[in-house]
């Protein structure tokens, strides 16, 4: 009886503490949205300090203003991205120079108000490090386009960020954050997307494949990333889970139909499917197994193309079918 109230006990405190956590971070995004426009590095990194003493708040904080203030400069995109070079006689002379390219980087970043991913990346890590913050730049192979879909991770085309918080490395990718891109001609909208902020390496992972395998924070495999389907931004705000299938990608035609099963769906959540080929919405008869709802997809041999799952009319995962 006493174990049972013990594991009661854990459980309940666990519950309490992502709860207050959540509550936490709700309050740190109030107070950022209220800051004004900073334009100076130290100026924000003052601000941040001044009202917040947690490592994971501080982290927050940083996170929040970058993704609501900093817009993706889709005309930068695929320029300039050589790193640049630069002579040295010693390694502090290195660290020197790296450093001072950083906060030239985290300058123009924050007084423009734009940048791609090595920008957002690098912002957030001065400002973290002006705040107490011990965080790193991870460059590595994104998951974001359908055309990525069975693929493994190759040249590098993305930056994030880890953050260590208790002595605990934490992932997060501010340039998601911030929004999304939309529109047969391209155009950014800021959309927040705290899904990315403190992702378990799992769910990280579905998005992210680092240059330098530790940063996964998990033992899973250029192979496993390149089965993935895709998954879009909605799959994290959603906090759905896609028990099944497990592979992105269905070639073998003795594949009738395909088999879904998605936890944490909440009651009135509607999911339809739409084959590329012929755009037709197809809302999917949902069964209940407890807490995990199941649904069919049914294959025809001129069922080519993508797959998109969408959870109340929002694109979710999608898979290739080539058969």
């Amino acid at each position: 009886m006493k174990k049972i109230f013990k594991t009661l006990y854990i459980t309940l405190l666990f519950l309490s503490f992502g709860f207050t956590q959540a509550q936490d971070f709700a309050l740190v995004d109030n107070t950022v949205k209220a800051y004004p426009k900073f334009s100076d590095v130290n100026k924000l990194a003052a601000q941040v300090n001044t009202d917040f003493k947690q490592d994971d708040l501080k982290a927050r904080a940083i996170f929040t203003w970058i993704a609501l203030n900093v817009k993706y400069d889709l005309a930068a995109y695929g320029v300039n991205e050589r790193p640049v070079a630069f002579s040295y006689s010693s390694e502090q002379e290195k660290i020197t120079k790296q450093k001072k390219f950083k906060e030239a980087l985290a300058d123009k970043t924050i007084k423009s108000k734009k940048g791609v991913c090595e920008g957002y990346a690098t912002l957030f890590t001065v400002l973290a490090d002006k705040t107490g913050l011990e965080a790193v730049i991870i460059p590595g192979t994104s998951k974001s386009h359908l055309a990525h879909i069975g693929k493994g991770p190759g040249a590098s085309d993305h930056a994030w960020n880890a953050v260590k918080i208790n002595g605990e490395w934490k992932l997060l990718d501010t340039t998601w954050a911030a929004g999304v891109v939309t529109g047969e001609k391209p155009a950014f909208a800021f959309k927040f997307n705290d899904g990315y902020f403190f992702a378990t390496p799992g769910v990280f992972f579905l998005n992210h494949f680092p240059d330098d395998k530790k940063w996964l924070l998990t033992n899973k495999t250029e192979e496993d990333f390149a089965n993935l389907p895709l998954y879009y931004g909605n799959y994290l705000t959603g906090g759905y889970e896609f028990l099944s299938p497990q592979t992105g990608t269905f070639t073998d035609r003795k594949y009738n139909v395909i088999p879904f099963k998605i936890k944490n769906l909440k009651p009135g959540d509607a999911v339809h499917y739409v084959f590329s080929r012929n755009r037709v919405n197809n809302e999917a008869k949902l069964n209940m197994n407890g807490d995990v709802a199941e649904f069919d997809v049914p294959l025809e041999n001129a069922s080519n193309g993508t797959l998109t799952i969408y959870i109340n009319h929002k694109s979710t995962v999608a898979y290739r079918i080539n058969r």
